[in-house]
């Protein structure tokens, strides 16, 4: 039996490789599959499943390009019947035979009507591990108000209580938890610090599966839920309804444009998104760009604030041109038609108009606000945040919400 965790920190995304006796099986892939396809000829195993646990709505899921690659099925658990393409839908208690291992399908409806837990038993039928998707994170549980059908998330709630209390709190306690999440998350309130755990100490720690009510737990769960990223129902509907082949997508951001095709790009309605350190864009950048650096969450921002309906053109540091793409594409922004050749370094080498930024601490700014009538503070921060703490008189725009024309129009008059 080998079972392997491949975590992705920018997304807070744990997908699951298993292998046993020559047979392989893959839960919840990201887009780019080249990995899990590797791993298997490296160890000699075909991979025979494709395991979800739910329509995903924090990235695009590589169910489809994994299937089209491998020709393994994909299975998700029961309530699925909205996928768009060919799909196994397993019954609940269902098992599949992966090698000596058993994988039974446990359906746990409340983050969405469709999650789905997967139960792993080893070869002596003992049961080793549960991957939870997003039912059960480790200090915390999946969010009950993504679900875009006619229920609220209070009865989605409901369900998830009774979910936990019939097919998770009876497993043993020396159950491995493999959780879809870790911290940072959106998909959840406040996940933990670590991306697996046991039944035991969930049991013990997270204040989801403590011994409460029903109605107890509605409150609890429900209490506390910021607004989710603007492009989480985008992407739900993507891993839904499908979507273009990845290697079509990053063909056509490989175009390296020139000054006057990049122009061309941008006059016909191209965003420019620069994706260099903060710190290197501030000092001057191509005007009317937007910067989102490759450092930190990345693909959760560039989701939350860039378009999903028109093209973009990228700026990036040299030889970050694929990587940049490729993370876009985790989060379905499948639109880059191409970078600027030579970078910055280029566009201001040969002359063009460039801006900067600003930048002033601390003590700069409490002088300057008492003396200038005219100065206007946005805070981007999340409102949770803004809550916490926040600069006298500032006003709270968070970062997804600053393209609202509303906002934009407070901001210019």
């Amino acid at each position: 039996m080998y079972i392997e965790q491949l975590y992705t920190g920018c997304l807070s995304e744990a997908a699951y490789f298993i292998s046993s006796e020559g047979e392989a099986a893959i839960i919840d892939p990201l887009r780019d599959v080249d990995v899990y396809i590797k791993m298997a000829a490296d160890k000699g195993v075909k991979i025979k499943y494709i395991f979800e646990t739910h329509f995903h709505a924090d990235f695009v899921s590589g169910h489809l390009e994994l299937s089209k690659k491998t020709g393994a099925p994909i299975v998700y658990g029961p309530g699925a019947n909205a996928a768009k393409f060919d799909v196994y839908l397993a019954k609940d208690n269902e098992e599949f035979a992966v090698g000596k291992l058993k994988i039974k399908a446990l359906h746990t409806p409340g983050h969405t009507l469709e999650s789905t837990c997967y139960l792993l038993s080893d070869e002596a039928g003992a049961a080793h591990c549960v991957f939870t998707g997003d039912t059960l994170f480790v200090g915390d549980v999946g969010r009950p108000d993504l679900f875009s059908g006619n229920l609220t998330k209070e009865e989605l709630a409901s369900m998830m209580y009774t979910s936990l209390q019939t097919k998770i709190k009876t497993l043993a306690d020396n159950v491995i938890v493999y959780p879809a999440h870790g911290p940072g998350s959106s998909c959840g309130k406040n996940l933990g610090p670590q991306t697996f755990s046991t039944i035991g100490e969930q049991k013990a720690t997270n204040y989801a599966l403590k011994d409460m009510t029903q109605q107890e737990f509605v409150k609890v769960v429900t209490d506390g839920l910021t607004t989710p990223p603007a492009y989480f129902p985008i992407n739900a509907r993507i891993n839904k309804e499908g979507y273009e082949s990845l290697d079509a997508v990053m063909e056509k951001a490989a175009v390296a444009l020139s000054i006057a095709d990049f122009k061309e790009q941008v006059k016909n309605g191209a965003y420019i998104l620069d994706t260099r350190n903060a710190t290197v864009f501030t000092q001057g950048f191509v005007p009317e760009s937007i910067s989102v650096g490759l450092e930190g969450r990345f693909a959760e921002f560039a989701g939350s604030i860039l378009p999903f309906d028109q093209p973009i053109v990228l700026v990036t540091e040299a030889g970050k041109e694929k990587e940049s793409a490729l993370r876009l594409a985790r989060v379905g922004i499948d639109n880059v038609r191409g970078y600027l050749k030579g970078g910055f370094e280029g566009w201001s080498a040969a002359g063009e108009k460039v801006d900067l930024i600003i930048d002033i601490d601390a003590d700069e700014l409490a002088m300057d606000i008492p003396h200038d009538s005219r100065l206007e503070i946005i805070d981007v921060r999340k409102p949770g945040e803004f809550n916490s703490g926040h600069v006298k008189g500032a006003l709270n725009m968070p970062l997804d919400t600053l393209r609202d024309p509303l906002n934009i129009a407070m901001i210019e008059g």
